[in-house]
């Protein structure tokens, strides 16, 4: 109870911190984090084949599509648009082929991460502002967080660059039609779903691992390693005590 007093006598709200490069830059990697997780999380697509019966017995020509999202596990998704039977046999379930859900899960949880810290950190330096400048274990803390989420930008956007690489490819109408469909039944490629939000979604990932990176630094001048806390220097000279007046 004592505590909690003590914490809530230190509150005082201020936005001056925001004027400066530490606070400023932790609202641009709270707002960015929100955009990567968004981007990402947020997706869904579809992938278009028109199939055509080479026999002309069945000049069946149709068109299907296989809707997928995050977190990508293509295996789940089959192509719909085609009832039981085609080219005068069964049609059987197409799937796509894949599962790319652990880069992508991996970077959504970075950034949810990343903006639920943002969130705690802009409350320290707001309502205790000079509690965090005079507690070097707070700086310290906030430093060593810093350098981890950067280092976790970099390891979760290399790993969904790669991730959502291997999704066009696994999704593209071109490659599926050219190595997934075999005769009687003849594939063309249709529409290709378009990816740009998921293309953002590498960009803030890249844009947050400079921006964490560069919040390093400026973490690291509030830390003791930067600037010492000031030596109390005892009066009189060393450790020999002022002579005293008679």
């Amino acid at each position: 109870m004592g505590r909690t007093v003590l914490i809530m006598s230190a509150l005082q709200l201020s936005f001056l911190p925001l004027k400066e490069p530490l606070g400023f830059i932790k609202v641009l990697e709270w707002v960015f984090s929100i955009f990567s997780f968004a981007t990402c999380g947020g997706y869904s697509g579809k992938t278009e084949l028109v199939v055509t019966c080479v026999n002309t017995t069945y000049p069946d020509n149709k068109t299907i599509q296989a809707s997928f999202m995050y977190p990508f596990r293509l295996y789940n998704y089959v192509f719909e648009g085609i009832g039981d039977k085609f080219c005068g046999e069964p049609w059987p379930a197409f799937h796509l082929t894949g599962d790319y859900s652990s880069p992508s899960q991996f970077y959504v949880a970075i950034a949810v991460l990343a903006f639920l810290y943002c969130i705690g950190a802009l409350v320290l330096y707001l309502g205790y502002w000079q509690l965090y400048q005079s507690t070097s274990k707070l700086t310290l803390i906030d430093f060593i967080f810093t350098v981890i989420f950067a280092f976790l930008w970099l390891v979760s956007a290399s790993a969904w660059a790669k991730g959502l690489t291997d999704v066009k490819t696994a999704t593209s109408p071109q490659n599926i039609a050219e190595y997934h469909c075999k005769p009687p039944i003849k594939c063309n490629p249709g529409m290709e779903s378009h990816m740009g939000s998921l293309n953002i979604s590498v960009a803030f990932g890249f844009l947050n691992l400079i921006l964490w990176a560069g919040n390093a630094w400026f973490v690291y001048k509030e830390t003791n390693l930067h600037k010492p806390p000031p030596s109390h220097i005892e009066e009189g000279h060393g450790n020999i005590p002022p002579p005293s007046s008679m």
